[in-house]
């Protein structure tokens, strides 16, 4: 079944319209489904700013359906993901305060790490905010939830994985493994008890990233 806002037969007035461009101030005609266009006057590539994007924060066929995502869109889509997680993420842990600001703290460390690191930061940033879910099988938890809000499965997948392994992350795991150890580790840095990790050591970190991330909070030497 193909999407009615992608069918042109249900479009109405105004589904196909012009935008000033940004850059020279060209009018530069967009459908409505257009993800992005290229300016013909100076070749400026820039979004939609009408596209609705909603559907496309979680649909595995995304871009099958808008094609490839321009860095804006795609930044926006993680942002959409990552407050979707983190809602249900607040709903499963109540009044654990606590649990919900460690989730919050190790999810800003990782997103910065995965960055740096060029991991998938989806995965990164629910396995960030799901890893101390808990339960008799932390991963089958997480999987459980994140498929539950409609994930990919190959994405929940990945993102079970890296809470079932990541606090004996090794060198040879995957990047998005070792930013979340990594992310967990510095958190827990200067923290009395934590969430049960060990303080942050240069040594013991896997990621080019979180070395950089531990030299830059060491207190400055006399």
């Amino acid at each position: 079944m193909r999407c009615p806002g992608q069918d042109m037969q249900y479009w109405k007035p105004g589904s196909i319209f012009e935008v000033a461009c940004p850059r020279c101030g060209r009018p530069v005609e967009f459908f409505q489904d257009d993800a992005a266009r290229t300016c013909v006057g100076c070749g400026l590539r820039f979004v939609n700013p009408r596209l609705d994007f909603g559907c496309a924060a979680w649909c595995p066929h995304a871009a099958q359906c808008l094609g490839t995502l321009p860095e804006g869109l795609a930044e926006r889509r993680r942002e959409l993901f990552k407050e979707r997680v983190a809602a249900a993420v607040k709903r499963r842990y109540g009044r654990d305060f606590g649990r919900i600001g460690r989730a919050a703290r190790v999810a800003r460390l990782a997103e910065r790490l995965g960055r740096d690191e060029r991991a998938d930061l989806a995965v990164v940033l629910s396995a960030a905010l799901l890893h101390e879910i808990g339960g008799p099988d932390p991963a089958a938890e997480a999987r459980r939830l994140l498929e539950g809000l409609g994930a990919d499965p190959a994405l929940a997948g990945r993102a079970a994985a890296a809470v079932a392994r990541f606090r004996d992350a090794a060198p040879g795991d995957p990047p998005e493994v070792r930013v979340l150890h990594d992310a967990w580790r510095l958190s827990c840095r200067g923290e009395a008890g934590g969430d049960g990790g060990p303080p942050a050591a240069g040594a013991a970190l896997l990621t080019a990233a979180g070395r950089g991330a531990a030299l830059e909070s060491e207190p400055p030497h006399p």
